[in-house]
């Protein structure tokens, strides 16, 4: 699938840079997602900046087991021209 996170870098506070396997580059903020039991832990932005990205899911992931799925990424990343 085209949505599939191949990289992703620690910005600042929320955000991270994503590359897509379809060349798709971008920022997203992922501040206002961080809700509900799997997501408020996240807020600490040192729990926050463990992510990787899954080699099965392709996708951001979490120690915790918090993800996003590729498709709402994908979807609402800010594209930098």
């Amino acid at each position: 699938m085209d949505y599939h996170v191949t990289e992703a870098q620690y910005v600042s506070g929320y955000v991270v840079r994503l590359k897509f396997r379809d060349g798709t580059e971008g920022e997203i903020d992922l501040r206002p997602e961080l809700t509900g039991p799997m997501f408020e832990p996240l807020r600490d932005i040192e729990q926050f900046k463990c992510f990787c990205v899954d080699a099965e899911f392709h996708t951001l992931v979490w120690p915790n087991g918090a993800d996003f799925a590729p498709e709402f990424l994908h979807d609402n990343v800010r594209v930098i021209a």
